[in-house]
């Protein structure tokens, strides 16, 4: 009796838990992958205590778009790359493309500053002599058109080798 008791308990939360996810998909909120992905792991041999660039490719899921780097209103999360200062390599600078204009289907008088797509950002960077494995990262929030989602974090792996 109390297996049979279970049983019916754990049936029913799968039924529930089914429902929910057809209520998100159908409302478009379902993420169906990560919103943006690095999409490869660059090698870059660079003259060590020097300047040099690098470029750093990005993809943005299907159906997404991202608040650029320079979003039109100051609450919104602007899309920046860091490197941590004890890397051995330093950002000296970055290069972030313009955004492109886009308007809410819900509210047409407001205009975004968005990415979508890939998009690649070109980084200055300046290398201490010797291989160093660094671990950037890329911040920004991620919307469709309905709603944004909590702002978050990749690692960008970057393997520089300052000669």
């Amino acid at each position: 009796m109390r297996n049979a008791a279970i049983l019916v308990m754990t049936i029913a939360a799968i039924a529930v838990q089914a429902q929910f996810a057809l209520q998100d998909k159908a409302s478009g909120s379902f993420e169906k992958g990560p919103s943006v992905v690095y999409l490869f792991p660059e090698q870059v041999t660079v003259p060590a205590g020097k300047a040099s660039t690098m470029a750093l490719h990005f993809r943005i899921g299907q159906g997404l778009h991202i608040n650029s780097h320079t979003p039109k209103d100051a609450y919104l999360i602007p899309t920046t790359l860091s490197i941590p200062a004890a890397s051995g390599v330093r950002l000296d600078g970055a290069t972030y493309p313009a955004g492109a204009e886009f308007t809410l289907p819900v509210d047409p008088s407001t205009k975004l500053s968005v990415y979508t797509g890939e998009f690649v950002i070109t980084a200055q960077i300046v290398a201490e002599r010797g291989n160093h494995l660094v671990q950037g990262a890329l911040h920004y929030q991620a919307c469709d058109n309905n709603a944004c989602m909590p702002p978050k974090t990749i690692p960008v792996a970057i393997d520089v080798i300052g000669k």
